[in-house]
């Protein structure tokens, strides 16, 4: 049988007339339980549906899956077997997330089923179900959904330090080792000191450098190569625990953190993997494993909207492009233009660009380069030369420079200097037509 902490995840066993099939003995209808009634329960989350097939159990109290079987419906339509719980190996709780950490949870459970696995992953803890969509029902997040496709019980306490949440792991889960990738959730001492062998955590930068919410982000902006991951050992200070492993990735200089964030969890998932037998077996402890050095840390402090800024008045090409490349899963680089005649500004998002090498004369405006496939370049204050190779003006889709360019018909573009000691414009939202 399945166990449930959150009925908030409705999994494709329950809610699939072929899964219907599989449940032979239905339970009589008094034991019925709804999606919202068990969520009000639970997590304190909202969820309206159908009835489930879950029933209460009157010894444990828990809510379970009516199934004559343990077999369960994953993401790709296939049924697998959720296996017991194996005394020979460490217990495993994973927290996560967002979508990184869902493909770090899909790996390591991937590696639990291996025979010769040293673990076994007892449960999942993530936030708690949001309302993805403005009239939609909350909806799991993506480590929920990975977890619900392989048939692990899901915990999504509001609070870590919820007392509740804790005694349910001290007194059922019982973990050995806890992992966290992006969990987005600050662990307490009572948490840490529940898994025997300690609590790892996947960092994606080369510690003691960019300790903080915003490491790859912060690696891209200052131009860091290589850049790297770090599996650690989690303390009460943030990022601040001793080294297990950290491995380094050479970053070439137009990747962009929407693409290297996900390869650094997928690196920092194998590292961790590889890691896990020594710890598991005491070889690899809090107290033997590297300390970081103070004296090399580098803050990653949580990005401001305002950054996304791109003041060519007084940034080099460089450091534009950096902040583009940093910035581009949140919130994104802007800048304001007037076109033509027109003395209200226009805001445009700046997508993808990259660094045309030398120096030019200084100029405000921003022309087409004129080979094939090329883009807008824009000279900076000091001469260097940015090129803007795709562009979202306001209310407008993603579209190269040329096309932004030819919408233009004609009109001259310049970059305006929207600092206090610059440009007179008045500041209203302008769109494009």
């Amino acid at each position: 049988m399945i166990v449930w902490k959150c009925c908030a995840y409705s999994s494709p066993l329950v809610t699939s007339a072929a899964a219907f099939a599989l449940a032979t003995k239905r339970p009589p209808p008094s034991t019925f339980v709804s999606f919202s009634q068990r969520c009000r329960s639970s997590c304190g989350a909202r969820v309206t549906g159908t009835p489930s097939f879950h029933r209460k159990d009157a010894s444990s109290g828990t809510y379970i899956l009516n199934s004559p079987t343990n077999l369960f419906s994953t993401s790709s339509g296939q049924l697998s077997s959720v296996k017991a719980i194996n005394p020979d190996k460490a217990r495993l709780l994973f927290l996560g997330t967002p979508d990184v950490a869902a493909a770090s949870l899909a790996t390591i459970l991937r590696a639990s089923n291996e025979t010769d696995a040293p673990f076994e992953v007892v449960g999942v803890v993530t936030q708690p179900p949001k309302r993805r969509k403005r009239r939609g029902a909350p909806e799991p997040s993506p480590v929920g959904k990975i977890a619900e496709g392989f048939g692990i019980p899901v915990l999504c306490p509001e609070k870590a330090k919820d007392p509740d949440f804790l005694d349910d792991l001290e007194n059922n889960y019982k973990p050995d080792l806890c992992i966290t990738a992006a969990y987005g959730q600050y662990l307490p001492k009572r948490f840490l000191a529940i898994p025997s062998l300690g609590t790892l955590n996947i960092h994606p930068s080369l510690l003691p450098r960019w300790r903080g919410a915003s490491p790859v982000q912060r690696s891209l902006e200052a131009g860091d190569d290589p850049i790297g991951v770090t599996v650690l050992f989690t303390v009460s200070k943030m990022d601040a625990g001793a080294l297990v492993a950290q491995k380094e990735y050479n970053v070439g200089p137009d990747e962009q953190s929407a693409d290297v964030l996900p390869y650094l969890f997928g690196l920092g998932t194998t590292l961790l993997l590889d890691s896990l037998p020594k710890v598991i077996s005491g070889e690899v402890t809090m107290e033997n494993a590297k300390p970081q050095e103070e004296e090399l840390v580098v803050a990653a402090d949580m990005i401001n909207a305002s950054e996304g800024e791109l003041r060519y008045w007084s940034e080099s090409a460089t450091t534009c492009h950096n902040k583009i490349r940093a910035f581009s899963i949140w919130p994104g680089t802007f800048m304001h233009v007037k076109v033509g005649d027109n003395t209200d500004p226009v805001k445009v998002k700046v997508i993808k660009s990259r660094v045309v090498e030398g120096t030019v004369d200084k100029t405000r405006t921003i022309e087409l380069k004129k080979e094939k496939g090329a883009g807008l370049l824009v000279v900076c204050n000091d001469g260097s030369v940015l090129e803007l190779l795709q562009v979202q003006p306001e209310c407008k889709k993603v579209m190269d420079a040329k096309s932004f360019h030819n919408g233009l018909r004609g009109g001259v573009i310049e970059w305006l200097d929207m600092s206090n000691s610059g440009d007179t414009v008045t500041t209203e939202k302008y769109c494009m037509t």
